[in-house]
């Protein structure tokens, strides 16, 4: 991947099995967050290809239907309140306004504040960050990308999150999680690809020396 002249991602190749659950690490600039976009087909690879069920997501849109994904606040609607944008979320999917309060009653320790009356544009970046992730989920997908989404959350909602989505990889769901935060990482991911100037230069299965490993490289790379 190219912007302008910079090669900003070069993988040869890689795959994720379904039901793999993956941590994207690397420091600001790795290319993580380019590569999820890549998946997402959110920008055009300047050689090379993306496939999820050997369809080429630049030529095919099936996988939007079972894919669920949150990177930033450009997936927000900031004029609407996070029911109504998760309401219009669920639409997309056959769902009704019962499913959404249903969905929102059974997770409703991770979004306990009293929100029905703001707008997405006034929250707070913890909140945004919430509601974005609990679009994601809502549709019950397949595969489920999430970039950084530890990184806004109290102690108690990232809890929250690295058991969700533990409990949703032990359902047998694939998922993608690019995270600046090692433990937890390592905590709920299998396998971790390190990323460093757009490449692959560590992949990774976790047992007990991943944490310390990572450390170490992090700490000579200061």
């Amino acid at each position: 991947m190219k912007y302008y002249k910079n090669v900003v991602l070069n993988v040869e190749s890689m795959q994720i099995n379904p039901g793999e659950i993956v941590g994207l690490i690397g420091n600001n600039g790795a290319g993580k967050t380019t590569m999820l976009s890549l998946f997402l087909d959110l920008i055009k690879p300047a050689e090379g290809y993306v496939k999820i069920k050997d369809k080429n997501v630049a030529r095919d849109e099936t996988w939007k239907t079972y894919t669920g994904a949150y990177l930033n606040e450009r997936f927000l609607i900031p004029f609407l309140t996070p029911f109504e944008f998760l309401t219009y979320i669920g639409s997309l999917h056959g769902k009704n306004k019962a499913d959404v309060e249903s969905f929102l009653e059974a997770n409703h320790a991770f979004f306990t504040e009293d929100i029905s009356g703001k707008y997405i544009r006034d929250l707070s970046t913890g909140n945004k960050q919430k509601t974005g992730i609990l679009g994601t989920f809502l549709s019950d997908p397949e595969l489920i990308i999430l970039d950084e989404p530890f990184s806004a959350l109290d102690p108690s909602s990232q809890a929250w999150l690295k058991n969700k989505l533990s409990t949703l990889h032990a359902e047998g769901k694939t998922l993608i999680v690019s995270s600046h935060d090692l433990k937890h990482v390592t905590d709920i991911c299998k396998r971790i690809l390190l990323i460093e100037k757009g490449k692959i230069v560590m992949d990774l299965n976790v047992n007990a020396e991943t944490l310390p490993k990572l450390e170490e490289y992090f700490m000579v790379k200061q």
